[in-house]
């Protein structure tokens, strides 16, 4: 039979925000963590670069205020943007005391790296794998604590509300969840409820992200009541290694910050072309550029090259790097990596303030998934972990200050499946994510036109219907879930793309490549949306 718990604080997601909550929440609450693969599975893992914060006397909140705004495009909020940096240094400091090993100078200071935007050096970084370094530690930590249960190979379908109970009141008291291992939905109720899921970069062909990106928790909220925004704002990394035998290899920003060139195949330098800070201009004027000499010239890829640099500065600065491309014959000492764009990384999300609470109580949302208003048209890099770190903090200082006064979680029947069978057409759950992968490549991309936006309004609607009959009556699959929030996700973003009549950021169209004079946001509102109480 399918099991049923009960917690204090349910969390979904693993990577640094969801075990950010966990870590921070008094000892005494029953905490459960879920992930879909291992709990070191996520977005997390993979991030190289670092985490940006103002650590240098060199530098100032206010610096770093500046750069951030500057390169989100005139839509920041400019309240979350401070929030977020005036919280930098303090969890910073509580990151280091969980014992994140960071990159120390000779003199046993802090190394601190510059990346694109950045008008300082205020990246902090354990070489060029920050992110392996953050999620292994953090989850030692939790795997340390007794009230943190960590639960693998569980994958959220969808959350529970009052709504759902037809109870009073707009609360969420949990989630149902797939045991991946027996296959059967189990309950899990609680009394806070956190998602920490990431983003959905994979609603695209070419990603950096590992392959649970598929915006399940930005999904499950819009689906329960939560409003989204900016969704139009997707980041695609400039460089991504390209080799037929590399599967989303990102090859991170710090590069090009350690006095990494783009290169033309012929050898020659093009970005002073686009932007007078070159190289270290914002990643979508960067990523944009790259995708316009690649179709001038008909070219696969371009190039990164930071051979000039002596072989032992790259050993030492980008060992993980160097070791991967070695695998797949690139000596970047000698030679300039091939690369190409690739999404990465979802800058909107669900609406939530700087408590990390959505438009349903006692629901959070931490990390990729939340739309804070820090990022705006455009993140800056190395302010994701940030953020992950800070609100993460918050919603754990919010959720502390309230469970005395949270009653336990209702109760809710199990998961139906008496209605349903097995597929046996699982050809048409692999075609239509094919399709959809493809479609958001070529019509949502780096560069739009209002044409290609309806085109993939009509095939994503014509996915949509499809994937909701087999919704109905079939027993749910991983992939099935993951496919039926990526179409949710990209229809959300199709819409947010065809609301906006400019170019901002990251979302540029042909048809509109002006700006307006004012910036708003691109806020979606879901039919059971219900106006949040105080």
């Amino acid at each position: 039979m399918p099991q049923s718990y009960e917690y204090d604080v349910l969390i979904i997601g693993s990577g640094a925000a969801g075990l950010t909550v966990a870590l921070n929440l008094p000892e005494h609450l029953k905490i459960c963590v879920v992930s879909k693969a291992d709990i070191s599975s996520g977005a997390t893992l993979w991030a190289q670069g670092g985490i940006a914060a103002v650590l240098d006397d060199q530098d100032s909140t206010e610096n770093h205020v500046q750069d951030t705004l500057a390169a989100g495009g005139g839509l920041c909020n400019e309240k979350a943007v401070r929030f977020t940096v005036e919280n930098s240094k303090e969890s910073i400091k509580w990151l280091i005391g969980t014992g994140v090993n960071f990159t120390r100078d000779t003199d046993a200071q802090l190394h601190l790296t510059r990346e694109g935007g950045h008008s300082h050096r205020r990246i902090i970084h354990a070489a060029d794998a920050t992110g392996y370094a953050v999620s292994t530690t953090l989850t030692a930590q939790a795997q340390a604590r007794p009230n943190i249960e960590l639960r693998s190979g569980r994958v959220a379908v969808d959350l529970i509300t009052n709504r759902k109970l037809a109870l009073p009141g707009n609360r969420c008291v949990g989630a149902y969840i797939l045991n991946l291992e027996d296959n059967h939905v189990e309950l899990f109720r609680a009394r806070f409820t956190v998602i920490a899921t990431g983003g959905a970069s994979k609603a695209y062909r070419y990603t950096t992200n590992p392959d649970g990106a598929s915006g399940d928790g930005i999904a499950m909220a819009w689906r329960a009541g939560c409003r989204v925004a900016d969704m139009e704002f997707n980041q695609f990394h400039p460089t991504c290694l390209y080799h037929p035998h590399a599967k989303s290899f990102l090859i991170t920003e710090a590069v090009r910050g350690e006095g990494g060139l783009l290169k033309l195949p012929d050898g020659s330098r093009f970005m002073d072309r686009f932007d007078k800070r070159g190289e270290l201009a914002p990643r979508d004027i960067v990523a944009r550029a790259i995708d316009h000499e690649m179709k001038r010239l008909g070219a696969d890829h371009l190039y990164l090259d930071i051979s000039h640099k002596s072989a032992e500065f790259i050993r030492h600065h980008f060992p993980t790097i160097y070791e991967k491309c070695l695998e797949f014959g690139i000596d970047i000492t000698r030679e300039p990596i091939p690369v190409v764009p690739a999404a990465h990384y979802t800058c909107g999300g669900v609406v939530s303030d700087e408590r990390a609470r959505t438009d349903i109580n006692q629901l959070y949302v931490v990390g990729e998934a939340g739309f804070t208003g820090l990022h705006g048209a455009n993140r800056m890099a190395s302010n994701s972990l940030l953020e992950c770190l800070v609100y993460g903090r918050a919603a754990a200082a919010d959720i502390t200050r309230r469970e005395a006064d949270i009653p336990p979680p209702p109760d809710a029947p199990a998961w139906d499946e008496s209605q349903v069978r097995d597929s046996d057409e699982d050809v048409v759950i692999s075609h239509n994510w094919d399709e959809l992968r493809h479609f958001m490549w070529d019509y949502v991309g780096i560069v739009r036109t209002t044409k290609r936006l309806q085109r993939a309004k009509h095939r994503v609607d014509l996915l949509a219907a499809e994937i909701s009959e087999f919704y109905s009556n079939y027993r749910v699959t991983n992939d099935l879930l993951e496919l039926r929030n990526l179409v949710t996700v990209s229809d959300l973003i199709i819409c947010s793309a065809l609301q906006r009549k400019e170019s901002r950021g990251l979302h540029y169209t042909l048809d509109y490549p002006g700006l307006l004079h004012e910036a708003r946001d691109t806020v979606l509102i879901p039919t059971t949306y219900r106006t949040p109480s105080p």
